[in-house]
């Protein structure tokens, strides 16, 4: 029978390099009561026996946790992979370590919460559930914590998000400026904060143009399915009169939309006009080139990251009504052209 993995003692390090239990963890948390000949050994024989040293009875000694949670809805496109990145950076580069949580419902936020806390992490960095529990607001109302991307106004703490109206407000009027009344948008569901802000710029730019939304068509759902985002290009297409063009509010709604229109044979902007949200590598090279709304995410990501440690070291308060917001772009491609006829 296989034997379980024994994990290496702080006893065993001791026994091994001649010393007792109490110089083993003075000399691994560089004591200046320890000789530099000593830590030296100490740590040598510690990496030979694979020790790792336990967080919990070091902060109960009074030692700082290192550990930064990251809890995000979804990992699988390039938008949230390029937060995980960047922020892995930023802690590793301040001494911190990284633990990605992946919570796109409050049941599985709330537990996340708990167990992170638990853990004694120094802190967490959320991307928020529309609705929370209760349990979870009053957990991170007393724990250091920054919202990423959407908002929550139950959290009294900072918030690092994108200009998600006034980018959706730009992206639609280049639409119309081309002529296009008819233009659907696909986004994410209202709940949301950013759901909520992105159909605002869409309506505002009519409003702002001048021109009534009589032939605007509108359709909302989980931003992270790319099921949602083929099964309302389908019914687009499949309508007697499709849009002229499009605009959408979430890159994993892009991506199936591009994909439909490549299964069905349909060009853009011949057939129709897009504009997508987001830019993964890929956007850059479909079709004739994606036009799309340009997301700062690795300088929010870092900036976000950034504020939050200087907090966290300097034993600021993060509690508090600070707001950060990053500038989106509308790259124009090839994807969007002036309404024929």
């Amino acid at each position: 029978m296989k034997q379980p993995y024994k994990l290496a003692t702080a006893r065993d390090v001791a026994d091994k390099a001649e010393v007792s239990v109490s110089t083993v963890g003075r000399a691994l948390a560089d004591d200046p009561r320890i000789s530099a000949k000593t830590k030296s050994r100490v740590k040598e024989v510690a990496t030979q026996l694979g020790y790792v040293g336990n967080l919990l009875a070091r902060q109960m000694r009074g030692a700082k946790s290192n550990l930064i949670g990251l809890m995000l809805p979804d990992i699988r496109n390039h938008f949230y992979a390029t937060i995980a990145e960047a922020l892995s950076e930023c802690c590793s580069s301040n001494g911190y370590q990284l633990a990605l949580s992946i919570a796109n419902d409050p049941e599985t936020e709330a537990r996340h919460v708990t167990e992170l806390i638990s853990a004694r992490a120094a802190g967490i960095v959320i991307v928020p559930t529309a609705n929370p529990k209760r349990e979870t607001q009053d957990l991170l109302n007393n724990f250091p914590h920054v919202q990423l991307l959407r908002r929550i106004e139950a959290y009294n703490s900072a918030w690092f998000g994108i200009n998600d109206e006034d980018c959706l407000c730009e992206g639609t009027k280049h639409l119309l400026s081309l002529g296009h009344r008819r233009i659907a948008y696909i986004g994410g569901s209202r709940e949301l904060s950013t759901g909520k802000a992105r159909w605002k710029g869409f309506r505002r730019a009519f409003t702002e143009m001048g021109i009534e939304p009589d032939h605007a068509i509108e359709i909302f759902g989980p931003p992270s399915s790319t099921r949602f985002g083929a099964d309302a290009m389908n019914d687009l297409l499949n309508r007697p009169e499709p849009p002229t063009a499009l605009i959408t509010g979430t890159i994993r709604v892009t991506q199936a939309i591009l994909e439909i229109l490549h299964q069905r044979g349909i060009s853009a902007p011949d057939d129709i006009s897009i504009v997508g949200f987001g830019d993964a590598p890929e956007f850059k090279w479909w079709g004739q080139g994606l036009t799309t709304l340009c997301m700062p995410i690795e300088d929010l990501a870092t900036t976000c990251g950034l504020w939050f440690l200087f907090h966290l070291d300097a034993e600021k308060p993060t509690h508090l009504q600070h707001s950060s917001l990053a500038r989106a772009t509308l790259t124009i491609r090839g994807s969007t052209a002036p309404l024929a006829g």
